[in-house]
């Protein structure tokens, strides 16, 4: 992209064509990943004098915080997606393009496209992370989680067809497996699920059908560790565990999955002893792998991957011998602080994103940046409906006034005001009147 500049001074209009604008090439910023660090980044970087492109392969950006409430009927998906496009569309430094990335150019400084490239002059690469089954990936379309619209909106229709099933089954065993649904994985989203689905048992669904009474369900969550939400206090870990035992979930902790198919799932306790239990509904929250692009980062760069095939970052987010490659959010293996990675949550990709930003700014100026450093503000997770935990540090809330904060601060972080405002109405009819609106079963669910 080439820009006019007005020569020293300003122009005299009655200067000759000697005198014509002078054109100069602008630096040129590529983000690869439209999520909360690939966005936060280009937002950053509104003002600076840079010619930005965004690339994803999808055309929105996902507020994946509230997946959970798609994948339970609480939330349609356009309430939380927001097109990049609209999004960055007064931006006029930055482009959009709906691309797949397949390759890096790192000599030559350019992102390889499935359909062509990109030239860059610095590199941003915020491709996120994908669900990891521990060399299970076989129980993927048995088990789907929870990453992206489309796994959210399948979720929903095995949830709500297995109560379809149960409503014309005669056999009572046969029926109370269509009732079982089991949640493997404890952290934020297997909870987050897990009290929803006691919730739509409980309470959206008492009186919707006539041969079943969807509160006899049976909703199990499977934990590794020795509590829900590892990484809460554990005090808060407990409070979690009693808010779901509230709303009729069976906490199975110290147990792992050992075997998936379409009418069971195997549980082994920490004695290791298995049951084989008839389920025909497993939803899958235990385990992220980093994008795949993070392999061929580590092939073109010779950056180290850890287990987990997040990409080892210097102090600044860059790779090593690589100034111009920065790595952020779920992609990023950032151990500077504390000697562990930083939690895939959204904050530390906001943060990321915002740092990057600063250090391409600065550096365009000549001047540099300390060591990105991630405040924690605080940790969320709901439960349900006036259930929540949340850890301020030495603060720990839970129940109504978490579930208030919780409220409050994902309404804040949504990036569209059409958006929050629909989401806000939504939120408050639902609460009104125990409803969940968007229980529609699509596509083709019939197993």
């Amino acid at each position: 992209m080439w820009l006019p500049l007005d020569p020293p001074g300003g122009m005299d209009p009655g200067d000759g064509p000697a005198h014509l604008i002078r054109l100069v090439s602008r630096h040129r910023v590529v983000i690869v990943g439209g999520g909360f660090g690939g966005l936060y980044a280009a937002k950053a970087l509104r003002k600076a004098p840079v010619e930005l492109t965004l690339v994803d392969r999808r055309n929105f950006h996902l507020f994946q915080p509230l997946l959970y409430q798609v994948a339970t009927g609480g939330l349609s998906p356009g309430e939380i997606a927001s097109p990049l496009r609209a999004v960055l569309s007064r931006q006029r430094n930055a482009e959009v393009l709906l691309a797949e990335v397949v390759d890096f150019d790192v000599s030559g400084r350019q992102v390889i496209l499935k359909d062509g490239a990109v030239p860059y002059d610095d590199l941003i690469v915020a491709a996120g992370a994908t669900d990891y089954y521990f060399g299970h990936d076989e129980w993927a379309p048995l088990a789907p989680g929870l990453k992206t619209v489309e796994d959210a909106t399948e979720i929903r229709g095995r949830v709500l067809e297995a109560f379809e099933r149960a409503e014309r089954e005669p056999d009572a065993a046969r029926r109370q497996a269509w009732l079982t649904f089991v949640i493997v994985g404890g952290g934020a989203t297997g909870v987050e699920l897990a009290g929803a689905l006691g919730e739509i048992a409980n309470d959206t669904l008492r009186h919707d059908f006539r041969h079943i009474d969807p509160s006899e369900s049976r909703i199990l969550l499977v934990e590794g560790e020795d509590r829900v939400l590892p990484s809460f206090p554990a005090d808060l870990s407990r409070k979690a565990a009693r808010q779901l035992e509230d709303l009729k979930v069976t906490l199975r902790l110290s147990a792992r999955v050992t075997a998936i198919d379409s009418e069971s799932v195997t549980i082994q306790n920490h004695s290791r002893d298995s049951e084989r239990l008839p389920a025909r509904t497993v939803l899958w929250a235990a385990g992220v792998r980093a994008s795949s692009l993070g392999q061929k980062l580590a092939e073109r760069t010779g950056a180290p991957l850890d287990r987990a095939g997040r990409v080892m970052v210097a102090p600044d987010l860059s790779l090593s011998g690589h100034a111009e490659i920065h790595v952020i959010g779920d992609l990023a293996g950032f151990t500077h602080q504390g000697g562990k990675p930083l939690p895939g949550v959204a904050p530390v990709a906001m943060q990321q994103g915002r740092y990057v930003a600063n250090l391409i700014r600065r550096k365009l100026r000549g001047g540099s940046v300390g060591p990105f450093h991630y405040f924690n503000k605080g940790n969320l997770a709901t439960v349900g409906r006036n259930r929540a935990v949340a850890d301020f540090g030495v603060i720990h809330v839970a129940g109504f006034p978490a579930w208030f904060l919780w409220v409050f601060v994902h309404l804040m972080y949504i990036v569209e005001f059409e958006n929050r405002l629909l989401i806000f109405v939504e939120w408050v009819y639902n609460y009104v009147t125990r409803n969940r609106g968007a229980r529609l079963i699509t596509g083709d669910e019939r197993r």
